[in-house]
């Protein structure tokens, strides 16, 4: 009923619990009942404030601003407040298309990794490619060994057995020096196409995205072993599925920049995203399936999500501390400490297949950017 505030008629808070309403609507039931001198008018408003606040899907759909439209748009003229539910009081709400989303700002001095990076140290691919040179080495060594006896005076019977052994030697020799110089070239060709490149893909044009890019770039190119990529499309598409990856040693992280309004943000024990006491419906996610889909395809990484949410009007962001979650929502600076934290432990490692898988799944314009 307009005008009728169903927190105001039970008595009880917005941010009441599902138990203080069910209290309250028993309490005031007992007076507002015909039989106990109600008139049914009122009974009926009572349980239609209890039905819907009891229901969170009711509930959320209730606590959704109602926007009310000015008569007159002017071009020039600032925006109207939105009224911010049923009970009469103005202020902005929503999006504001005006506002651009500062550059975020990192606390290094509470990252401990950071300054426990030895930013000269070499990176090593791996698996290692080949044997390496010192195998052919010796074996090509050791046949010139085995020639020596050949110009001293020997008898024909040492000679018949000894010219079989060294014809043996060096055909294993041969052998071995071919395939040394056949991973060598190899090894010329993946270090022309990746080594000393770092950024693969280009992100989005949205705002939050270019954000994201500019923190990956300024902060965690810090640890060597890092690559990342803008712009992923999941196994089997070719689409933009994901915004953002981090690849260091055998981890993998997924990313999505978000851009909602201000507020606190943190995920329940189930795993679902809350804002400011209220389960949040102002954006959705397709991250989970994204991990999921990328564990599959490269099941010998560990592989973990996260959200880095910036606001979409003037307001401060927050999150929790508790990250333990699939994919926990992130300020840029938790981002930077904790998902540093968790590659720095392998900072200077690169798995090779992982990083040719990854470059085939990126279907933005290609950008390739040094370290």
């Amino acid at each position: 009923m307009p005008g009728i505030d169903y927190y105001e008629l039970l008595g009880v808070s917005r941010g009441a619990s599902a138990s203080e309403i069910k209290s309250a609507y028993r309490s005031l039931a007992k007076v507002m009942h015909p039989d106990a001198g109600g008139t049914s008018g009122g009974f009926r408003l009572l349980q239609e404030a209890y039905e819907t606040l009891k229901d969170p899907v009711r509930r959320a759909d209730y606590d959704r601003p109602t926007v009310v439209v000015p008569p007159v748009v002017r071009p020039q003229a600032r925006p109207r407040p939105r009224r911010t539910g049923r009970t009469g009081r103005l202020r902005d709400f929503g999006d504001d298309p005006n506002y651009t989303a500062p550059r975020p700002r990192v606390d290094l001095g509470s990252m401990d990794w950071w300054h426990r990076i030895d930013l000269g140290a070499r990176v090593r691919y791996v698996p290692a490619a080949g044997l390496g040179h010192a195998p052919a080495a010796a074996a090509i060594g050791g046949w010139f060994v085995l020639l020596i006896p050949l110009t001293l005076p020997l008898s024909p019977l040492l000679i018949a057995v000894w010219l079989p052994l060294v014809a043996a030697a060096g055909y294993g020799a041969f052998r071995l020096a071919r395939r040394y110089l056949a991973v060598a070239r190899a090894e010329r060709a993946f270090a022309g196409e990746y080594d000393g490149n770092t950024i693969f893909g280009r992100p989005g044009e949205n705002r939050r995205e270019r954000l994201t890019a500019g923190l990956l770039t300024e902060y965690l190119t810090q640890l060597p072993g890092v690559r990342i990529f803008h712009g992923l499309a999941w196994p089997g598409s070719v689409f933009t599925d994901v915004d953002h990856a981090l690849l260091c040693g055998r981890r993998l992280v997924l990313i999505e920049s978000k851009s909602w309004l201000p507020g606190h943000y943190y995920c329940d024990e189930d795993g679902e995203l809350w804002r400011n006491g209220h389960p949040f419906r102002g954006g959705g996610s397709q991250l989970l399936d994204g991990v999921e889909r990328f564990a599959e395809l490269l099941p010998w990484l560990e592989i973990r999500g996260a959200l880095i949410i910036y606001p979409s009007r003037a307001g401060e962001v927050t999150c929790d501390d508790d990250l333990d979650f699939e994919i926990p929502p992130m300020t840029p600076d938790q981002f930077v400490r904790e998902i540093g934290d968790w590659l720095a432990d392998d900072p200077a490692t690169v798995d090779r297949e992982a990083l040719r898988v990854l470059v085939r799944q990126v279907v933005s314009e290609v950008r390739v950017a040094g370290a």
